[in-house]
């Protein structure tokens, strides 16, 4: 029993964030007659408004919300792109707030941006160490080399996760340091639907952090495989 409840504290702990952000996207996605625009014609208005007319705006593919410093677009999955929902001009005014990040060049953006790059190179590293892991235990037969391999798989999983735990602030700022304050000025909300948009500005702040945490359940995947 001990065992069982640490199994689903562990699975809350890691599934629980990306459940919660999920669930407070939807709960909020419904189309409203009142809201005038959609999250497409409010970041691209916001662009304009804030002088950053050469950033583009794009309908990406479900799930895909983010700002692409390196292409300046601004991306939003369709449901977010063409709804009129709490969620659509939230999750745009989100991005809208990297795209300011990028604009007037704050550090922290550069460093995510830096340091996802390198965790993306290390987690290739650590995806390929665990693929040949049975290939070089075959050849060499050397349990040390292979516990060495799996070790480099697992630590590329966690790596990602914590870039994205240590680089939070910069999703944070552009939730409540950037796109609150838009929406609040700018009377883009109603005053009875700001609650609403804070959790959903909370809910896209932590959507990294809480997938990071949902794919470390590859971990038990990786050391089953392992076992056997």
């Amino acid at each position: 029993m001990p065992y069982l409840i640490l199994i689903l504290v562990l699975l809350l702990a890691l599934y629980g964030p990306q459940l919660w952000a999920s669930y407070t996207f939807k709960r909020y996605a419904k189309e409203r007659s009142d809201i005038p625009g959609s999250g497409g014609e409010l970041a691209r208005h916001l662009l304009d408004r804030f002088e950053m007319a050469h950033i583009k705006v794009e309908r990406g593919n479900t799930g895909e919300d983010h700002y692409d410093p390196v292409a300046k677009t601004v991306r939003l999955g369709p449901d977010n792109f063409d709804g009129h929902s709490l969620t659509g001009i939230a999750v745009a005014a989100h991005e809208v707030g990297h795209a300011i990040q990028d604009h007037r060049g704050e550090t922290l953006l550069g460093l995510r941006a830096r340091l996802l790059g390198i965790a993306n190179r290390f987690q290739k590293l650590g995806t390929a160490a665990v693929l040949l892991l049975p290939v070089i235990m075959l050849l060499s037969r050397s349990p040390a080399l292979g516990g060495i391999l799996l070790l480099l798989g697992i630590a590329s999983m966690f790596i990602t996760t914590l870039v994205h735990l240590v680089t939070l602030p910069v999703e944070l700022d552009a939730s409540f340091g950037k796109a609150l304050p838009i929406l609040q000025q700018g009377e883009y909300v109603k005053a009875k639907d700001e609650m609403a948009v804070r959790r959903i500005l909370r809910a896209a702040a932590w959507t990294y952090v809480a997938a990071s945490l949902a794919s470390l359940l590859n971990v038990w995947r990786w050391l089953s495989v392992f076992r056997r």
